[in-house]
């Protein structure tokens, strides 16, 4: 019987896997078509679609997986090869992506553009297109998910409905990295809502009373995590409905003339919002709009004070969806934020600039005093702990950001990858823990090194790259960071520099507790790592210590787009300036 299970489910793998590579083929073959962008002064379509086909793959497996054919006990084989797709396909983007290509060479410095119209009697268009930033993004994404799934293979509750949910998610977060139409962009944010909530809720631990009678758990964490994000969308659809009515005379893609659009590229590069004169509820146009885009994608980072939704979400996840909620979510807010905020309305960006920069250092410096207070708190959570470090960690690509430089635009971004893969391991290993010794608490534990010998081999390794330590990736965003914003933010700088310290105590402190000192008889049977575990560590291991030596890989796909990034906020900014003095003059 056994032997009949096995030999049904090595025949659904490999057809899964022929269909895998099938589809691989034909995106390989559109991205010849595609790979260089076209040039022109506006978009065209490139005749690729691979950008499609990366997105909705997953989606198409999300109905595979639901099929009555497809068994409980298949359904993780059949979401792991068809996670494996969309990995594939990023790595033909990847070895066919010109690094090189910037707005200057046409395009909007666009590649794999994907451009028709959609909804045609409201301007929507289906307008798909990668820069340097998007793709490092969708790599990060298609690897991530991937190595997501491979730790869902325990997961026992309703399989089939937690894998299409998990694939479900993966095509919003793709689409929204590709989504070049700020309709489309809206409609793939919304899309990444409702899986993450019945994954959390659903799949998370079950309701609980806290020592002060507040009744806790996946439910509660799940309400929580939807109605911040849902007023951050609401923000953002108001945003979207006042640029759009706003908006210059445009084209769709068929060359039909519109009165509005959607079209990022559009409202970036043919519309000057601060040159208009508006005044929304009283205030600037710009001002107005720019703070209502901050906030919707500040939750989502989460940025103080809207980041208490997260430990409650990370300690209440199952593993698999705290390392994709870290791992690539968070870095949705500050990638809305590079795409829209900064060049489409660059003087509210520089008015607010100070203020961003105050917001990360907040963020540095909170987020690594709560981590560090996780040694003293109810509880004395391990994931916790790793939660507010995220906090912390996001901050710096907030002071980036805020810097307005070469190096400090270039920091924030290689954080945004070098964190989703080091806090992918950290929750990882908080989960192999958990799933043996059945709680997190710090205090709980002690020689695990000698007991665990693998296993601590990997958590020194992501312990030390969370605290920075040269040689691993974090150091070398963290440093350029510093080097992009001590000219810029010099007393910001220098507080957030301390919290490096901080997180050094923290981490060391939990490894002391856990790993050193005398074994705990209680575990002393506890198995180390095993190999699918193992698995799952090993990619984001050499990862992270290849781009601690060598970080050129990621920084040579973002640089020209960053590069374009800085010119549209610094001429923007100088434009809308010079359209004011000459208004003031008049």
């Amino acid at each position: 019987m056994r032997s009949h299970a096995s030999t049904k489910r090595g025949r659904l793998l490999t057809f899964m896997l022929t269909l895998g590579g099938l589809v691989a083929y034909a995106g390989l073959a559109w991205a010849g078509k595609g790979a260089t962008a076209l040039t022109g002064p506006g978009l065209q379509d490139s005749g690729s679609r691979l950008l499609t086909l990366i997105t909705f793959f997953p989606l198409v497996g999300a109905i595979i997986v639901l099929l009555p054919p497809i068994k409980d006990s298949m359904a993780k084989w059949v979401a792991l090869a068809i996670s494996a797709v969309p990995m594939a396909l990023a790595a033909v983007i990847w070895s066919k992506f010109d690094a090189s290509f910037g707005v200057a060479k046409g395009s909007y410095g666009l590649q794999f553009v994907e451009y028709v119209p959609w909804i045609k009697s409201f301007n929507i268009e289906y307008l798909m297109g990668i820069d340097g930033i998007s793709v490092t993004m969708i790599m990060l994404t298609t690897l991530i998910s991937f190595i997501c799934i491979l730790a869902s293979f325990n997961i026992e509750k309703h399989p089939k409905g937690y894998f299409a949910l998990f694939l479900l998610l993966q095509t919003g977060m793709t689409g929204l990295f590709c989504a070049l139409d700020l309709f489309l962009f809206f409609v793939f944010w919304e899309v990444m809502l409702l899986p993450m909530y019945f994954l959390i809720g659903v799949w998370g631990a079950p309701p609980r009373v806290d020592s002060q009678g507040r009744t806790r758990g996946g439910p509660y964490s799940a309400i929580k995590f939807f109605l911040y994000t849902m007023a951050g969308s609401v923000l953002m659809l108001l945003g979207i409905i006042a640029l759009y009515f706003n908006s210059d005379p445009a084209f769709l893609a068929d060359g039909t003339a519109t009165e509005h659009t959607f079209n990022i590229m559009y409202l970036i590069h043919h519309n000057d919002f601060a040159s208009k004169d508006l005044y929304l509820l009283g205030m600037p146009f710009t001002k107005v709009v720019w703070m209502g885009f901050f906030i919707g994608f500040a939750i989502k980072v989460p940025m103080f004070p809207f980041h208490t939704w997260l430990p409650d979400a990370h300690v209440d996840a199952p593993t698999p969806i705290s390392v994709i909620l870290a791992g690539v979510l968070l870095k949705m807010g500050t990638y809305g934020m590079l795409r829209i905020n900064w060049p489409m309305l660059p003087d509210a960006t520089l008015w607010s600039i100070e203020g961003v920069a105050l917001f990360g250092m907040i963020n540095i410096v909170y987020g690594a005093f709560a981590a560090l207070g996780q040694h003293r708190a109810e509880g004395r959570d391990l994931k916790k702990m790793i939660a507010y470090s995220s906090v912390s960690h996001m901050g710096f690509c907030m002071l980036g950001m805020a810097a307005l430089t070469p190096q400090g635009l270039n920091g924030a971004m290689l954080q945004m990858f070098n964190h989703g893969t080091i806090t992918a391991q950290l929750f990882l290993l908080v989960g192999v823990i958990y799933d043996r010794a059945h709680h997190r608490r710090m205090d709980g534990f002690g020689g695990l090194a000698s007991q665990m010998p693998i296993y601590s081999g990997f958590v020194g390794i992501a312990w030390f790259a969370a605290l920075g330590l040269p040689g691993l990736s974090g150091f070398i965003s963290e440093a350029l960071v510093f080097l992009g914003a001590f000219p810029v933010h010099r007393t910001m700088t220098i507080i957030s520099a301390t919290s490096v310290v901080i997180t050094a105590g923290y981490m060391l402190w939990s490894l002391q507790r856990m790993f050193l000192g005398a074994p705990n008889e209680k575990y002393a049977g506890l198995p180390d790592i095993n190999r699918r575990e193992v698995l799952c560590l090993v990619p984001l291991v050499v990862i992270v210590v290849v781009m601690g030596f060598y970080p050129m890989p990621v920084l040579e796909l973002i640089d020209v787009s960053l590069q374009d990034l800085l010119v549209q906020v610094t001429q923007g900014a100088e434009v809308a300036g010079e359209v004011v003095k000459t208004a003031a003059a008049k």
